[in-house]
């Protein structure tokens, strides 16, 4: 058996603030009553993932421009194929993606 030595202080971080990273598209939506039960505009920097708990805050990166924008999880989905998140109006803005409607995007949580 090999072990590996690590500080404690990298293992402690690592299991005190786990990165979630993934990639795949994202869309946008209008805004409404949420899964979290919050009420959010399409002015609000907030999104739709899946499995992230409510108020988990994530960076989204357009893969395509570079841009960027940091998001509230609010709300559950999305339920359309092959996306991985959907952002608030205010974020697709922030991403460059209104005209396009979707984007291949990057999510890291913070």
């Amino acid at each position: 058996m090999i072990a590996l030595k690590m500080p404690l202080a990298v293992v402690a971080a690592m299991a005190i603030c786990p990165v979630h990273a993934e990639s795949g598209r994202a869309a946008f939506y209008g805004g409404g009553r949420t899964a979290s039960g919050e009420v959010t505009g399409p002015g609000g920097l907030t999104a739709a993932h899946r499995t992230l708990p409510f108020g988990t805050v994530v960076l989204v990166t357009n893969v395509k421009n570079g841009k960027s924008v940091v998001v509230r999880i609010t709300d559950r989905g999305p339920y359309g194929r092959g996306r991985i998140i959907d952002v608030s109006r205010a974020a697709a803005i922030e991403l460059d993606m209104l005209r396009s409607g979707t984007a291949t995007v990057s999510v890291e949580r913070r």
